[in-house]
């Protein structure tokens, strides 16, 4: 594509969540510290949420990726499972068999001992589910049940929670307060501001493998910043749609009139009441044209 065009090793704007390329926003930097400083105190309930697209899948394997060696992790990326399913997926992230016709008394019994003997190892338990907005309520009640195993001391098993907003507007259901009172830390994630969007691109490029002079301008990051609104995804899309352009036209840098085309193109993109009022014109243009042009057919052909 525009890899050699640029002289970058691999495209810098993906959508795949790479941990290679975390920035560190001060957001994500907060939200690292607030989840491991839970877990080294054992709580029970920890939970991250943010919009779509603001860096949680990201920030989760990033977590997977550094937590310390006493920390047994199991995994959870697609949550949208029945009490039965979830069970078992925690069961086989944990390296616990469960016979083909276990119930809910078995899981607990094999669990639990599971638990113990990782505990009696000096090691601790912690199960991170993302897109956890996509539990059913039954399923949360089995994931707070899970959590009751515990000793005089400490809970056995540690839950770490990423999820969209509407996770909170599950856990304030009243059947879900039970819950909901174990949160004992949670964080939100920000978007970015206009200079964090400059620095975010600038980074990304520089990992990718970029060294030559500055393609995307703080003027033109403005840009991006305000189809946006520091949605890094939707920064992403716009980046990689705007080099593209400037591929096509032999260009080195990107140019405002790129990035506008991209926003245009890209449906997420939020359009400023300047561009929109461009596009507005230009389809009034294009109509008048197209009706002057209906007009000398009917004259002169017909």
């Amino acid at each position: 594509m525009y890899l050699y065009h640029f002289g970058i090793k691999e495209l810098p704007f993906t959508l795949t969540p790479n941990t290679s390329y975390f920035f560190g926003l001060p957001s994500h930097k907060e939200a690292l510290n607030v989840l491991m400083t839970a877990l080294k105190c054992g709580e029970g309930f920890i939970k991250v949420t943010g919009e779509v697209g603001t860096g949680k899948t990201l920030i989760c394997r990033k977590l997977l990726n550094e937590l310390p060696q006493h920390f047994v992790a199991a995994y959870i990326p697609n949550p949208c499972l029945t009490p039965t399913e979830l069970r078992r997926s925690v069961a086989s992230e944990l390296n616990v068999e469960l016979t083909a016709l276990a119930d809910q008394q078995e899981f607990t019994q094999r669990i639990q001992q599971r638990l113990i003997d990782i505990h009696r190892q000096n090691r601790s338990a912690v199960l991170i589910i993302d897109e956890a907005q996509a539990l059913p309520i039954e399923s949360i009640e089995a994931l707070r049940l899970m959590t009751n195993l515990e000793t005089e001391s400490r809970k056995l098993l540690q839950v770490v929670l990423f999820g969209q907003p509407e996770l909170d507007e599950k856990l304030a259901l009243p059947e879900l307060r039970q819950l909901k009172q174990r949160v004992t830390f949670s964080y939100v994630l920000r978007l970015m501001d206009a200079d964090q969007v400059y620095q975010y691109v600038r980074h990304r490029m520089f990992v990718a493998g970029y060294r030559g002079a500055e393609i995307f301008s703080k003027k033109n990051c403005k840009l991006l910043f305000k189809a946006s609104k520091g949605t890094p995804r939707i920064v992403n899309v716009l980046c990689h749609k705007s080099l593209m352009l400037a591929y096509g036209e032999g260009q080195q840098q990107v140019s405002s009139r790129q990035i506008n085309a991209a926003i245009v193109d890209t449906e997420a993109a939020y359009l400023s009441s300047s561009l929109m009022l461009k596009i507005s014109l230009g389809l009034c243009l294009l109509s008048v044209l197209s009706a002057a042009l209906y007009y000398a057919y009917q004259r002169f052909y017909l």
